[in-house]
């Protein structure tokens, strides 16, 4: 018995009526079946339904690819009925990864040249749909004809394959730029959007377009200005806006347009300002006109009224209802704080309050925004509500929050006590989600700051009384403790609360950190040095040091191991030492220009000694350092001043080679303030060895998290990449991320460089491949 093929209608409610997902693929393969065998038989009245069919199960996620020749076959067929199906089954089944996609390219250009308006529409659909590189180069001529055709239906449709021809072939610009200054004259809607459009692929893939484009500013000026007073047509208006699409997309050419061009911006500024002031924001499509007025102003050269509107009208989004408006706002203050910064920082107050809005997104960007306003004469008032906000914001904000804070504590703090105050905050808030040089820098900060170190080691000690969870809080205190533990017992500290401390107090502190489970090795280490400085510093007995000490001379770590064997062999060998070698640490500087500066001013130093002390006499210094005081001592002869016998004692000499010079460092990479520097050394002792080290910068307003650099060389080198430094580069010139590459290149061949970056940079995630070509000849000779 033969079941019957079923009908389209017949077949979605079998579908529909399927209980279980078994049955659904039951009644489905029955009916492929079916379908199979009827374009099998090859029933030409029939195909187009068994087409619809297959399409609708297609739709459904279901294989559907044997359809495929099926769609030639209507496509080629002299009905209406087969043609609109088989355009339809094209679009759907066939693309540019099938070679079967362009059996139909002589079919489309067949019924482009008919007169048929329905069936012209379809192939024009179909070829803006899944249009190949081949395929548009072989049909843009007929596209071409078809933009100037009388029928708006037709035109439309040919505007729009001839946006598409473009996104695939960029050369097929000149062919269309002669009828895009006549298509600016309709007033069919459909035509206009679609011409503006075109316009608008144009300028972006070709700059003789952008350049023929600005003489007709004026032209879209005029049409932007009627459509904002008198209306385009009353279908087309959304909301009491008239014709928002075509409004936005006319603001977007002109934004491209008035790029660099003070002419073309100043034809439109007043234009602009009349957008801008009688757009109506009470529903969505008047913001959507109204924000691309803003990006509008903000890219073309625009006068400063009109930039200070603009950043007025994002501070007035910041105030919507609606969340999307308000992110999108936030995002344009953001690009916008490095330019006009002043303006921006009207708007502080709304700022900061969207870091209490509940939208993770939202509460990021205005995070990252009030990070970026922070300046010299507002960073008490700012590092106050972001300290307020760090308690409460979520843990995936914490470290962001953190580094920002003391990043801007570091470049805008008023005094020494205010930024040790402020990083202790950060570090007893969150100090888990601190950077990993927070530690090294208050350390330093504190060591720098001679009149604040009572003060500091009292602040630390009572936060690290109260908790001891926070590591790198716990490791500056235990640095601070062991450094100025003297000054927290004698208790004269006038600018902190009165606190009396006993040494007991303060070594059982210690110890409880020691045998804390939450201590790392790093902080047990800390912990542990803390407790040998204060054998020095305590007036007490040490007896309770050094049997803590002698616990970890056994430990399991071995950093800790070997510093308590060390400790121990202080106490026993070398204890009459012990109070020299203690003693408190140097201050340190800070590298950056001015250690630059001293150290070059002591290699010059060093290249020109000082003629009046013989260079003998600082032998001698130096022998008598080695070998200590001693009668005997046989003190070569002095040099002979005569210039004769200064050319035999050099001669004398053994003569070493010259170092080889420096190779100039490279920047091969910069965008939206990341920098990526390149310095090379190759080792005096393996000269097909190039060491290169990647240094990563940023000077932008936000950090580049998740940052990878991944390189490739030829085959003829080894290349291995060593872990880098980190995978965050702060903002605002923050401490930068370095990684090592060590290439081997035995031939010394030239050397090409392929890098890899990939990052996140103001909520975007950014991927770029590039090669280094112009690497310095003394990197491979």
């Amino acid at each position: 018995m033969v079941v019957s093929s079923l009908k389209l209608q017949e077949l979605i409610q079998e579908i529909r009526e399927a209980k279980t997902q078994a049955q659904e693929r039951e009644v489905i393969q029955k009916e492929c079946a079916h379908i199979r065998a009827a374009f099998r038989d090859g029933d030409p009245l029939h195909r187009h339904r068994q087409l619809a069919k297959l399409l609708y199960v297609h739709m459904l996620g279901y294989p559907a690819h044997f359809g495929q020749m099926e769609c030639l076959k209507l496509i080629a067929s002299p009905r209406f009925t087969d043609k609109r199906v088989g355009y339809l089954g094209a679009m759907l089944l066939l693309d540019e990864r099938q070679d079967a996609h362009l059996l139909i390219t002589n079919s489309i250009k067949n019924d482009l040249s008919q007169g048929i308006q329905a069936i012209q529409g379809l192939a024009l659909c179909t070829l803006s749909t899944m249009g190949s590189a081949e395929m548009c180069r072989d049909l843009a001529n007929e596209v071409e004809k078809l933009l100037l055709q009388p029928s708006p239906y037709v035109r439309k449709k040919a505007v729009l394959t001839a946006v598409h021809m473009i996104r695939k072939v960029p050369e097929l610009s000149n062919l269309f730029l002669p009828p895009c200054a006549q298509l600016l004259r309709e007033r069919h809607h459909g035509i206009l959007l679609g011409t503006i459009t075109l316009i608008t692929e144009l300028c972006e893939r070709s700059p003789a377009a952008l350049k023929h484009f600005r003489k007709v500013v004026p032209q879209l000026v005029h049409i932007l200005r009627s459509l904002v007073t008198t209306g385009y047509s009353t279908e087309h208006s959304i909301s009491g806006v008239s014709d928002p699409f075509l409004q936005v997309q006319i603001l977007r050419l002109l934004r491209i347009l008035g790029q660099n061009h003070e002419e073309s911006s100043e034809t439109m500024n007043d234009l602009l300002a009349q957008v801008a002031t009688n757009t109506n924001t009470s529903r969505n499509a008047g913001s959507a006109v109204l924000f691309e007025t803003v990006l509008t102003i903000l890219d073309i050269r625009s006068a400063a009224g009109l930039r200070v509107l603009a950043v007025n009208i994002l501070g007035r989004f910041l105030l919507n209802s609606d969340r999307n408006i308000r992110y999108v706002a936030l995002m344009s203050l953001l690009r916008l704080v490095q330019s006009d910064h002043s303006a921006v920082q009207r708007h502080r107050p709304t700022v900061v309050d969207c870091l209490r809005d509940p939208d993770a997104s939202l509460s990021r960007r205005a995070l990252e925004l009030s990070l970026a306003l922070v300046n010299s004469s507002n960073v008490r008032a700012m590092t106050q509500e972001l300290q307020g906000f760090l308690e409460s914001c979520p843990p995936d904000l914490r470290a962001t929050c953190a580094s920002g804070i003391l990043l801007a504590a570091e470049r805008f703090a008023p005094s020494k006590r205010w930024h040790i105050d402020t990083i202790l905050h950060v570090l007893t808030t969150a100090g888990a989600y601190v950077r990993d040089d927070a530690v090294a820098n208050l350390t330093q900060l504190i060591g720098g700051a001679q009149e604040l170190h009572a003060y500091s080691v009292r602040r630390l000690y009572s936060a690290l009384a109260k908790d001891i969870s926070q590591q790198p809080l716990v490791q500056v205190a235990a640095w601070c403790i062991g450094e100025y533990g003297d000054l927290l017992l004698e208790g004269s500290c006038e600018e902190a609360e009165p606190l009396q401390v006993e040494e007991e107090e303060v070594l059982a502190l210690l110890e409880r950190v020691l045998q804390s489970h939450m201590s790392l090795p790093a902080t047990r280490g800390y912990a542990l040095t803390a407790l040998m400085k204060l054998s020095t510093r305590l007036r007490g007995d040490n007896n309770r040091i050094r049997q803590v000490v002698s616990i970890y001379g056994s430990c399991l770590d071995v950093e800790l191991q070997q510093r308590a064997v060390e400790y121990n062999t202080l106490f026993r060998k070398y204890d009459h030492m012990r109070a020299a070698i203690l003693e408190k640490m140097p201050l340190m500087e800070r590298g950056g220009p001015q250690v630059d500066e001293k150290g070059k001013e002591s290699e010059e130093e060093e290249a020109a000694p000082n003629p009046t002390e013989p260079q003998a006499s600082k032998l001698l210094d130096l022998l008598d350092l080695l070998d200590g005081p001693s009668a005997d001592a046989h003190h070569p002869p002095p040099l002979d001043p005569t210039p004769g016998g200064t050319l035999i004692n050099l001669l004398d000499l053994p003569c070493a080679p010259p170092p080889p010079a420096p190779i100039p460092n490279l920047r091969v990479f910069e965008r939206e303030g990341l920098q990526l520097n390149l310095s090379f050394v190759r080792p005096p002792g393996t000269p097909a060895l190039l060491l290169i080290t990647v240094t990563a910068t940023n000077t932008s307003a936000g950090d580049v998290t998740h940052f990878i650099c991944q390189a490739a060389v030829p085959k003829s080198f080894q290349l291995q990449l060593q872990a880098p430094s980190g995978d965050t580069v702060p903002a605002q010139g923050g401490l930068p991320m370095t990684q090592l590459l060590r290439i081997l290149n035995p031939n010394k061949a030239p050397l090409r460089l392929k890098l890899r970056l990939t990052y996140n940079h103001f909520g975007q995630s950014v991927q770029e491949i590039f090669e280094v070509n112009n690497l310095p000849v003394e990197t491979w000779q």
